[in-house]
């Protein structure tokens, strides 16, 4: 006799299911509320980006849903759903706009898990004329924010605690990869690339399994994921700065030193939440620096999208500028100490991850 065929999980509009949910949603609601406030607070401006662009981003490792726009009497016209409001606010930045934000749907494809969705809410933030010191700080005030609307003093992922009211870690990735890996990550860069061979032995010595066909950015994100962030944002937050250049295609390279540029992420209980720059304002360099990184998709996955040429032509004129992109989702979850991403989503995105 077989054995009884295991239920199935309800779906998430079961009455059941989402009474299970609810205190998470509605926590996620009154932490959208009080940042809302936050920014208002601080003089910024709300603004609504266009999720369908003419590309969707130009990283190596971004994966983004295409589509087709069929306007009468015209050829039918690829079109994307953005990866991140970022072109379409730096735009905005040059028309003129000074502080924005925007609560946005962003779309990301080949990404599902505890932590990740292909559809999910980007917190995305300009202060122009402002250095990255401004949205650093906005970033850790916003962690007390979110604790404060879910009436909670501490930060959770699993068994994990941080205090988002105690002093932020601040390290560089330099020393961060000295510290937690014993790897002198500025040793294996020459200018503003990497020698991947020497990055290689280094990991190889510590252990991190290494593939024959690796890049120097193939490694550093393994010893990154396994050995780096797993001691980030422990008790308190972190912040992680001054990342190498050819890990920052949008950011400014730092003034005292050319290998290394103004990009820096927050971690809390181990969770990347956050990802800012101060932002490259030089046409010409970001154009070099995104065709180097699809070329590098061509090389990988067999494809690469096209470069926006009208947010090329804007970046010549835009003023010099800080930003974040900041996991919505990641900062509910955080909050309530949910362990599934799924769970803090009004409408979790099909094909469950139960």
């Amino acid at each position: 006799m077989h054995g009884a065929k295991p239920s199935m999980a309800s779906p998430w509009w079961s009455r059941e299911r989402h009474a299970d949910r609810r205190h998470l949603l509605l926590a996620r609601a009154a932490i959208l509320k009080e940042t809302r406030a936050y920014f208002a607070g601080h003089d910024f401006i709300e603004v609504e980006c266009g999720a369908l662009q003419v590309s969707p981003g130009n990283e190596a490792h971004l994966h983004a849903f295409a589509t087709e726009w069929n306007a009468p009497g015209r050829d039918a016209q690829r079109l994307y759903l953005h990866t991140s409001p970022e072109f379409a606010c730096k735009k905005l930045l040059t028309a003129g706009e000074k502080r924005i934000f925007d609560v946005a749907r962003v779309y990301r494809n080949r990404e599902r898990g505890a932590l990740h969705a292909p559809e999910f809410t980007m917190l995305e933030w300009y202060r122009a004329e402002e250095p990255y010191g401004a949205v650093i700080a906005d970033c850790l005030a916003l962690l007390k924010v979110a604790a404060a609307a879910a009436k909670t003093d501490l930060l959770r992922f699993l068994n994990l605690k941080c205090d988002p009211h105690a002093p932020a870690q601040h390290i560089s990735v330099a020393d961060a990869f000295g510290e937690f890996a014993n790897i002198d990550l500025l040793a294996t860069l020459n200018g503003e690339t990497g020698d991947a061979a020497s990055l290689a032995a280094a990991a190889k010595g510590i252990g991190v399994k290494i593939a024959e066909d690796d890049t120097w950015s193939d490694v550093f994100s393994r010893v990154l994921v396994e050995r780096v962030e797993p001691h980030l944002g422990m008790g308190q937050p972190t912040v992680l700065d001054r990342y190498p250049r050819v890990e920052a295609a949008l950011a400014r390279a730092c003034t005292d030193d050319g290998r290394v540029a103004e990009r820096f992420e927050i971690y809390v209980c181990g969770v990347e939440l956050a990802n800012g720059f101060g932002e490259l304002t030089d046409p010409q360099e970001q154009r070099r620096r995104f065709e180097a990184e699809m070329a590098e998709k061509q090389r990988l996955y067999g494809e690469r999208y096209p470069l926006d040429e009208d947010f090329l032509a804007a970046l010549a004129q835009m003023p010099q500028a800080s930003g974040v992109a900041l996991g919505f989702d990641r900062l509910v979850m955080l909050a309530t100490g949910a362990r599934r991403i799924d769970d803090v989503m009004w409408t979790p995105p099909p094909g469950g991850n139960r």
